[in-house]
């Protein structure tokens, strides 16, 4: 928290705030990424979908519906998660790699949707003139603003979700990820709290989108690509899957690593690629696992 309040402080730049507002857009929904496949087992490689339906629906009551951005806000929640829960119903009876195809395809067809819908989201073109948001008088306009609104809702769902974990849901959820067989011989209902957290992730997303949508005031479909659902996983994946902090330090590091490899101009997306493939390779629990494992080192010391 503390680290949070200094950041602005010490960066004044307004293109590195920059950065920090979307990294903390994409810790919004990293951290839903993290509950699902961390803790309930279950992958999506569509959340982009959700990402992208929270920008849009937001995007189109504000410039063509003429609401306020809060009422889109909450019309964008409300049809993600029915969407969410619509999508659910069948594709999380699958599993493994049945299941990362389902929600792949979902993906590529609200993608091809978006592009093939010219008079309503614009097409490849997209749309801007999307207002900022506006809290009573006081719009959200400057970097820094963006940049408290943001992580403001970074540390709620963070809490939100740290309680779930830690709550009877919680138990639930981590008993389906270790065999959902068993849970079910247990009486866990794992479908209920399968549907449950892929809703709850979707409305992560979405809120993020909205943000995205106000924040940016243009989208296209080239935002919420297959490529940008594959980034959010990997950086789930290698923050650590199995903590929501992993996901969080797994955003910091591949929202921050481009930017530091640009003088490295065309020799960049090696040292990415690499990067990403050591951390794979000797760090399967991902960067919080080493974490924990270098603190347990210390406390035996």
């Amino acid at each position: 928290m503390l680290v949070l309040v200094a950041l602005p402080m010490v960066m004044r730049n307004p293109y590195y705030l920059g950065i920090m507002v979307f990294m903390g857009i994409y810790s919004l929904i990293t951290i839903g990424l993290s509950l699902l496949m961390g803790y309930a087992g279950q992958i999506s490689l569509g959340h982009a979908a959700f990402f992208a339906t929270g920008a849009y629906t937001s995007g189109i009551l504000t410039t063509k519906a003429h609401l306020s951005p809060l009422p889109a806000f909450l019309a964008a929640i409300v049809l993600t998660a029915c969407i969410a829960f619509l999508i659910g119903i069948p594709t999380l009876r699958l599993k493994g790699h049945y299941l990362a195809m389902a929600t792949l395809g979902f993906g590529q067809i609200v993608y091809v949707a978006l592009n093939a819908s010219v008079d309503f989201t614009g097409g490849p073109s997209g749309f801007g003139e999307i207002p900022r948001i506006a809290l009573g008088n006081l719009v959200v306009e400057s970097q820094l603003a963006r940049y408290c609104l943001v992580w403001a809702l970074v540390v709620i769902v963070l809490l939100f979700s740290l309680n779930l974990i830690h709550s009877r849901v919680g138990r639930a959820l981590r008993s389906i990820h270790s065999s959902e067989l068993a849970a079910n011989a247990m009486g866990v209902n794992t479908s209920k709290y399968k549907i449950q957290v892929f809703v709850l992730s979707a409305i992560y997303a979405s809120i993020a989108g909205s943000l995205y949508a106000h924040f940016v005031t243009f989208i296209s479909p080239g935002s919420f690509d297959l490529e940008f659902s594959i980034l959010l996983v990997t950086m789930v994946v290698v923050g650590g899957m199995a903590n929501v902090w992993g996901a969080l330090l797994g955003t910091v590091l591949l929202t921050l690593l481009p930017e530091f490899l640009r003088g490295f101009k065309d020799y960049d997306i090696l040292i990415y690629g690499s990067t990403l493939l050591l951390i794979m390779i000797f760090m399967p629990e991902g960067l919080f696992g080493l974490v924990k494992k270098l603190r347990s080192v210390r406390g035996r010391m």
